[in-house]
């Protein structure tokens, strides 16, 4: 089932594996460089049935990484070079559209952060103001704005992150919604947002794109978002006519490794961090990293269990992501109903591993978690550790630490 043809939408795929929208901290300046292009082409030409862009921001308020994608005319024809390279090796192209609320500095997106609720965030940091309702319409609009940027730049799907704690999550989510307006308080109040997102979506893709979704099925912490809530937020998403949906889970500002499982590596994290801006932060992991971002357990097919009274609740395809390594799995997956795979890591290791799937050369991934590239894309493009040449000895020590505990 794996490499048999699926549908989203408009849009047909050759085979089910999607490379997911993990960030590749491969933009500069905002904009698409060589390195981006070369990435996505190689997972093209390595054989997924569709590529997923990270986390492009619909708007400059939305920017939480100078290495981030920002949707605007000006990077549409870098954009167009980059689909036509995937569109040449028989794969399609989606591209993430997001906002990251609170998550962000001043010094990113060029304005006090903004959030569905103000406070403190311990993580840049800095004050975030909440939004006033003239501006929740606005940024709702600058969805639709980015899904014709998208189209115009030859995507054949897009993404809407309403999950892992930025903007539209910070709305669903009782933790950073505190709103005692129609945004806030119950949660039908608190997709009020998140409707407004999603039908503006629908009208720019019209009938010719395929839209899906990433969403949590619980957020990770007392507080946060919980399975019962989650349920009913994919239930109006299904709805409103999206195409499809992403399962995950998690806050990165919040519960980080309950998204990606495992042992955030923390000398690797601070290792690449600015000294001149971050001395502070890397100052603080090194002393109370495993307090902040304790250590989730990883094991393959993380999160299906979860993700099977999903596949329950409601009828529209559904797209699996959390740590898929082996074709035994990944037909699991496919035989409980889900109808797309997304894959991260196993791609950054090699973007070659569909293929060699596919070829019988593989059975599984030799990628061993020991989530150096996620240390990595904080601070540089994300990178798996066996491409890097002449790493710290401390570095070594940790990644041979991960991969002998997993």
């Amino acid at each position: 089932m794996i490499f048999t043809p699926v549908t989203i939408g408009p849009v047909t795929l050759r085979n089910r594996v999607i490379r997911s929208a993990a960030f590749e901290n491969m933009a500069k300046g905002n904009s698409p460089t060589p390195e981006l292009y070369a990435y996505h082409t190689a997972v093209a030409r390595g054989g997924v049935g569709m590529t997923t862009v990270a986390y492009a921001a619909v708007c400059q308020s939305g920017l939480s990484f100078d290495g981030q994608l920002w949707m605007r005319e000006e990077i549409v024809p870098e954009l167009k070079k980059l689909t036509d390279g995937i569109h040449s090796y028989g794969a399609k192209a989606s591209i993430q559209l997001g906002h990251c609320g609170n998550m962000t500095h001043r010094q990113t997106c060029g304005c006090m952060p903004v959030g569905a609720s103000g406070g403190f965030n311990l993580y840049s940091p800095t004050f975030y103001r909440k939004l006033r309702r003239e501006e929740i319409e606005a940024l709702a609009k600058d969805y639709g704005k980015a899904v014709n940027l998208a189209r115009e730049a030859g995507f054949d799907c897009v993404e809407i992150h309403a999950g892992h704690g930025y903007l539209i999550s910070q709305f669903l989510s009782p933790y950073t919604n505190r709103r005692r307006d129609e945004f806030g308080g119950s949660l039908d109040n608190r997709m009020r947002f998140m409707r407004m997102v999603i039908r503006e979506v629908l009208e720019a893709a019209g009938s010719d794109m395929g839209v899906i979704v990433k969403m949590n099925m619980h957020d990770g912490f007392r507080g946060g978002m919980k399975t019962e809530e989650c349920l009913e937020v994919a239930k109006e998403l299904e709805r409103l006519g999206v195409h499809a949906i992403v399962l995950s889970a998690g806050f990165v500002s919040k519960a980080p490794m309950e998204v990606m499982r495992g042992a955030m590596p923390l000398k690797t994290l601070a290792h690449y961090m600015d000294m001149k801006h971050f001395w502070w932060l890397k100052f603080g992991i090194r002393l109370f990293g495993r307090l902040i971002i304790p250590t989730v357990p990883w094991s393959e097919g993380y999160f299906l269990e979860e993700a099977k009274r999903f596949r329950e609740a409601v009828k529209l395809p559904l797209i699996y992501v959390g740590g898929l390594v082996s074709r035994q799995k990944m037909e699991e997956v496919l035989a409980a109903g889900f109808q797309g795979l997304q894959v991260a890591r196993a791609l950054v290791h090699d973007t070659e591993f569909v293929n060699k799937l596919q070829r019988g050369e593989i059975e599984r991934s030799t990628c061993k978690h020991s989530n150096y590239c996620i240390g990595r894309m904080y601070t540089l493009e994300m990178r798996c550790h066996h491409c890097v040449e002449r790493l710290p000895k401390s570095l070594e020590n940790e990644i041979e630490k991960a991969e002998r505990e997993l």
